[in-house]
């Protein structure tokens, strides 16, 4: 018999109840062995008839039920004697497991079945034997392909209880296989549909008390229709689509404005119709891609370490594709700035009108002798003042970026006549330490000794020396010394100390 199964979609939709209807053709030879005159039943016959069933009380556990009607030809030779049929019907529980997409099933029940059984005598006629049996039945389906699937079946009568037409016992045995290629259709709701080109092999023996043998195999070709019904609540059905909102894209390049070089990290803001988005980063080459944003007006506004703040504009339209480059262009370095105030070495007064020249930027001083440079570059700057009636005074300052520094710068009188003053200290060029010394000026026949913490002291007249100083146990220098009349100067000595042997 065929075994009932569900549809091929069964490891989606578990059902609770199929009807598979069974049209074909059978191929059928079969024949009466040892006594009577050597009867056959083979050939085609059409109109080979199947119903069958199955309902599922839960998951696994359920029952079965079939009917087959099998038609044939009895021959003599190649004489056809007479036609008929014979009816087949099981019933019985049946459960069922699923293995991932493969689906299994056991049966076992009760099997009536009608088999051939011929008399002996000259004009034989066909008699109709009757088994009864419990039958265990099994199944396997296997998806392939594009939602294919293939099914194996198999069914054996066992305790078997057989009577021939008169009602004497007989025995008998046999089997049933087959198989089945699986075509599933489109289910609607609950319902599904299967087409099947099913095949099944039948084999069958009868044995009558008196010694007589009646033998029969079967092939059965047929193409059948399963319907199947599962109460699984329908898939609520897939909201639609929400309304597809107009978009633009926006690609973005960020640029020196004077090298043309990208803008790494740089950050941007769009402004599109007026709202704000929030910052993007620019790549490793200055690009930010693939923006999508509603058509309209979009302002870049773009920002990146060392350069001024700047814009781009562009209009974006629905489904358009836009590139902009926004240039920066960097800020002036951080300056800082310098007060000076210039006063009279020898009683503070303020000193207006002094010439300055404060790095490459000339300045005069005002009424309080003071004067503000702005936007100096951070670092050593040096100051030069000059005046009438004054020595030339030159410092130096420091400039801090974002501050005023402030300097102050004494000139001293141009007292011509006046001696010029000469202090310093004689060290020991390795460690520092204040050594005696002896300071030798023959263009002034001055001579002069260190103290005890080296220092010294002496005036001569402005002009231009040549000082020799000289140490026991050290190297002697000589070094030229340029002074003008009244001037302060200070001069230190480091002298090396001699090798010992």
């Amino acid at each position: 018999m065929l075994v009932a199964a569900p549809s091929v979609r069964a490891e989606e939709v578990r059902e609770r109840a199929s009807l598979r209807l069974r049209y074909g053709i059978a191929l059928r030879n079969g024949q009466q062995a040892d006594v009577g005159p050597g009867l056959t039943y083979d050939g085609f016959t059409p109109n080979d008839l199947a119903v069958m069933g199955t309902a599922w009380a839960g998951a696994w556990l359920g029952g079965w039920a079939s009917v087959q009607r099998e038609g044939f030809d009895l021959k003599e030779d190649s004489v056809r004697i007479t036609g008929g049929s014979l009816l087949r019907a099981s019933v019985g529980p049946r459960a069922r497991a699923f293995l991932g997409p493969v689906r299994a099933e056991l049966g076992a029940g009760y099997g009536y079945a009608q088999l051939p059984v011929f008399g002996t005598s000259d004009e034989p006629v066909l008699a109709r034997g009757v088994r009864h049996a419990a039958l265990v039945s099994a199944s396997v389906r296997v998806p392939l392909f594009t939602r294919l699937a293939v099914e194996a079946r198999g069914e054996v009568p066992v305790s078997l209880s057989v009577k021939d037409a008169a009602g004497a016992k007989a025995e008998a045995k046999g089997f049933a296989a087959g198989g089945a290629l699986l075509f599933p259709l489109t289910g609607g709701g609950s319902w599904s549909g299967t087409v099947l080109l099913d095949f099944q092999h039948v084999q069958d023996t009868v044995t009558l008390v008196d010694g007589s043998r009646s033998e029969q195999r079967m092939r059965r070709v047929g193409a059948a229709l399963e319907v199947a019904w599962n109460d699984a609540p329908s898939a609520p059905a897939a909201p639609p689509p929400p309304p597809r909102v107009p978009m633009g894209t926006l690609v973005l390049q960020l640029l020196d404005a004077e090298s043309g070089a990208p803008l790494p990290a740089a950050k941007v803001v769009l402004v599109a119709n007026g709202v704000e988005g929030a910052p993007r980063e620019a790549d490793a080459q200055g690009n930010v891609e693939g923006v999508e944003l509603p058509p309209g007006d979009v302002v870049a506004r773009v920002s990146a370490e060392g350069y001024a703040p700047a814009e781009g504009r562009v209009t974006l339209e629905d489904g358009g594709r836009v590139a902009l480059a926004v240039r920066a262009r960097k800020l002036p370095p951080p300056t800082g700035g310098l007060k000076i105030s210039v006063v009279s070495a020898g009683n503070g007064v303020p000193l207006p009108g002094v010439r300055l020249m404060v790095g490459g930027v000339e300045a005069r001083t005002d009424l309080r002798g003071e004067v503000h440079v702005k936007e100096l570059p951070p670092g050593p700057v040096a100051v030069v003042a000059t005046s009438s009636g004054y020595r030339t005074a030159e410092e130096a300052a420091i400039i801090v970026a974002g501050q005023e520094t402030v300097l102050s710068v004494p000139l001293a009188s141009e007292r011509k006549g006046e001696p010029a003053t000469l202090t310093g200290q004689v060290r020991n060029a390795r460690g520092g330490k204040p050594i005696a010394a002896t300071l030798l000026i023959p263009q002034a026949k001055v001579k002069a000794r260190t103290d005890a913490k080296g220092a010294f002291t002496f005036k001569v007249r402005g002009g231009t020396y040549r000082i020799t100083i000289s140490a026991r146990g050290f190297f002697t220098q000589s070094k030229l010394v340029t002074l003008k009349d009244g001037e302060q100067a200070i001069f230190n000595v480091d002298l090396f100390p001699r090798q010992k042997r």
